[in-house]
């Protein structure tokens, strides 16, 4: 039972992250038109007497209130401030492409965010490193480290490849567990690198056990 009812709570929770975006950009935009023809009115009443104008006028401003409210976001700290708001951060990310749809295809991993902590993320390629003109024996891995509870707006990290751990369970498991423990797979599988020993992998998981 406990189980039907958290499954039906992550249909209603991201029934809620679809539509939020829909009806908040409705909202802004009949607030906006109403309240822009009404200071028009006010503003240019006496100046322009063709009241088929005052639309058009409000139109006009609307676009050029969102068009401000664009270079704030982009160029200034309004942006980043706002992004780390739970939800509504969501849309307010400096171009995030993330989606839970990419999110779903992207290989899930655990970092070692700390020598005592390990936070879970994506893989989303790997980097060669060269020294000079000869190629490194490391190479760094690209992973997107998400913000909960949006997830899709978050940070990339450069780590070291031996700091990173291949998950193999599906990725919707470990979105379900970011979204505040919704529902937890039965067992976390680790996956080796496909360059690592046997003897390599084991004591590198030793690692991600804390031991």
């Amino acid at each position: 039972m406990g189980g039907f009812i958290k499954r039906q709570l992550t249909f209603l929770l991201y029934g809620f992250v679809f539509w939020f975006p829909v009806i908040l950009v409705v909202y802004i935009v009949v607030f906006l038109l109403n309240n822009a023809e009404k200071t028009g009115k006010m503003m240019l009443g006496n100046i322009i007497t063709n009241k088929e104008l005052y639309s058009v006028l409000a139109v006009v401003l609307c676009i050029l209130i969102v068009y401000i409210s664009g270079l704030v976001l982009k160029l200034t700290k309004v942006g980043d401030v706002l992004s780390k708001i739970p939800v509504i951060g969501l849309f307010f990310g400096h171009g995030e492409v993330m989606s839970l749809d990419r999110l779903g295809h992207q290989q899930p991993c655990l970092l070692l965010y700390s020598p005592t902590a390990i936070a879970y993320g994506w893989i989303l390629s790997e980097e060669k490193i060269q020294l000079g003109e000869e190629k490194a024996v490391f190479s760094l891995v690209n992973v997107y480290f998400p913000s909960v509870p949006t997830l899709v707006t978050g940070s990339i990290h450069a780590l070291r490849k031996e700091s990173v751990m291949k998950l193999g369970n599906p990725s919707r498991e470990i979105i379900d567990v970011l979204l505040y423990d919704i529902r937890t797979p039965s067992y976390l599988k680790y996956l080796p690198w496909e360059d690592e020993t046997r003897q390599q992998f084991e004591e590198r998981a030793n690692k991600f056990g804390l031991k």
